[in-house]
């Protein structure tokens, strides 16, 4: 398994690959983005950045995303709000989503390539189209909700609030 350092220094290789100037803005972006896996949206990534770059701009950040989804090194999660979370991509994993409070989780499962390389393969077969990407999410109710929605999940399903 890389380490998140090796994981930056293969984002910032391939950065240079496509002849994109590592500022220290993009480096540090990058970093954040590495380190954590709480799926940022822009604002809240310009927020956990503003003390460490003063002259941040939310617009830098933006781009900056931009930039680094259209390289494939972050990829962009929609929100039930209509805005977009972001996410570093630097060991395929997949996605559980709650369905309650839109929290996203990663999950790292060794054959996830395998998985998608097979949805790759039927969609083509059976729609003839060409897959550009794909990204595999699942949904349900994440253990802090179950708790304040009294579910149990042993019998999944609904059980009734104790008062």
């Amino acid at each position: 398994m890389a380490t998140q350092q090796q994981e930056l220094n293969a984002a910032i290789q391939l950065l240079r690959e496509h002849q994109v100037r590592v500022t220290p803005q993009r480096q540090i972006i990058l970093k954040y983005l590495v380190a954590h896996h709480n799926h940022p949206s822009v604002e809240t990534l310009f927020h956990a950045l503003e003390d460490e770059l003063p002259n941040l701009s939310m617009a830098t950040v933006y781009n900056t995303l931009n930039l680094f989804v259209d390289l494939g090194i972050v990829i962009a999660l929609p929100n039930d709000k209509g805005g977009l979370r972001y996410d570093f991509y630097g060991r395929p994993h997949y996605h559980i989503i709650c369905e309650n409070c839109g929290k996203i989780t990663d999950v790292f499962a060794p054959n996830i390539a395998a998985v998608e390389a097979n949805l790759n393969h039927q969609t083509r077969e059976q729609t003839h189209y060409l897959v550009t990407s794909n990204h595999v999410e699942l949904h349900g109710i994440c253990p802090e909700c179950q708790r304040k929605l009294h579910i149990d999940p042993e019998q999944q399903g609904w059980t009734q609030p104790t008062k």
